[in-house]
């Protein structure tokens, strides 16, 4: 009898169930160590496509390596001080918004009472706060700079990372004993993840840009900063868009009224729905092989368990499991599960039992 018969089916799923809460407890004790390996992987795989195409025009891959990391450590360096200086003055300004909110108030009142409508004030006060969305804002920004403050060990580490990639393959050969082993499902897997990433950050960088001009055409205070708040925000599914439009929409109200501010949200609909929902879906396909539900659960899991830079890689790491549990035949139901009902489709039903009777024979 195999091993893991020996266990009942009530004592194996609650070793599972344990082995689950240990290992979640872990990562969340690990928080801090996980997130900057995590931001390195996620860098290293956007530097994947700049070095494979230096190598291939015959630079060397040390060089190609320490080229394109000069040039991510130059780009995060641009953007930093950029949103940094962004970031200080919107510090500087909050007083003078909150001034802003209460002559706003103060109007709203007077117009409620002219068409008999008593109201008062403190009351608006409390429902109408763009404080507290703006403190939100501020300690997004604040958890996302903690998670780029180790940058050296961060660079070092997306170096290493891409001096190995290459030689990871033929390792692995080497510890499976055949030297000519492929892995086609491995490979799927990391082209799939790899044109992800790269798809997201473009269609990410154009929707920040944009945002930035519109914004700045509009006449709305740090265009910069809520454009690449646009841009970080992209990542993360389903809400990531609506989140990022409500702080800059409210300042938009405060500012300059409040029919820009409609233009504000307009611009921010208009723009997700190209993008999103045009460039990004066709470019994409369905080359998730996640459902609709298990992208909004993972985007709730990652978030609470690692912070903004969970929910922004919740996709990855949703496909990553994905993947492992496809690659076990003991856990392929979880990834069916997980799968959308197209994949269902697909797989072939298992052949049907043929049930012989024999005659008896006769003597």
């Amino acid at each position: 009898m195999a091993e893991q018969d020996k266990f009942h089916p009530a004592s194996r799923f609650v070793l599972i169930a344990a082995a689950v809460v240990f290992i979640i407890w872990g990562i969340s004790q690990a928080q801090s160590a996980l997130v900057t390996f995590l931001v390195s992987v996620f860098l290293a795989i956007l530097a994947t496509p700049p070095v494979l195409w230096l190598e291939r025009k015959g630079v060397n891959a040390v060089v190609a390596v320490l080229l394109v990391v000069a040039g991510m450590v130059l780009f995060l360096l641009a953007i930093g001080a950029l949103v940094g200086t962004s970031i200080n003055s919107f510090y500087a300004a909050v007083p003078q918004y909150q001034s802003l909110i209460q002559v706003q108030v103060t109007a709203f009142k007077a117009f409620l009472a002219s068409r008999g409508i008593a109201t008062p004030e403190n009351i608006l006060l409390a429902y109408i706060n763009p404080g507290a969305v703006m403190s939100l804002t501020a300690g997004l920004f604040t958890r996302l700079g903690t998670a780029f403050s180790n940058i050296v060990l961060i660079v070092l580490t997306v170096a290493f990372i891409l001096l190995e990639a290459t030689s990871f393959p033929v390792k692995l050969r080497a510890v499976l004993g055949d030297p000519h082993q492929v892995f086609p499902q491995f490979a799927k897997f990391v082209n799939d993840m790899k044109s992800y990433m790269v798809i997201k950050t473009m269609i990410s960088l154009a929707t920040g840009i944009l945002v930035t001009l519109w914004l700045a055409i509009l006449g709305v205070d740090f265009p910069i900063l809520w454009g690449f708040l646009a841009f970080l925000l992209n990542y993360v599914p389903t809400l990531g868009s609506a989140i990022a439009a409500i702080p800059a929409v409210l300042l938009t109200f405060i500012q300059l009224g409040f029919w820009q501010s409609v233009l504000a949200a307009g611009g921010y609909m208009f723009i997700d729905l190209v993008l999103g929902y045009g460039v990004e879906k066709r470019m994409m396909g369905r080359k998730l092989g996640l459902s609709t539900l298990v992208v909004f659960l993972s985007l709730i899991f990652w978030g609470s368990l690692l912070g903004p830079i969970g929910a922004v890689l919740c996709i990855p790491l949703t496909m990553t499991l994905n993947f492992a549990f496809e690659s076990n035949e003991s856990t392929r139901w979880i990834a069916v599960l997980l799968g959308p009902e197209h994949l269902i489709k697909n797989i072939p039903p298992k052949p049907k039992r043929r049930i012989r009777f024999h005659k008896p024979k006769k003597n």
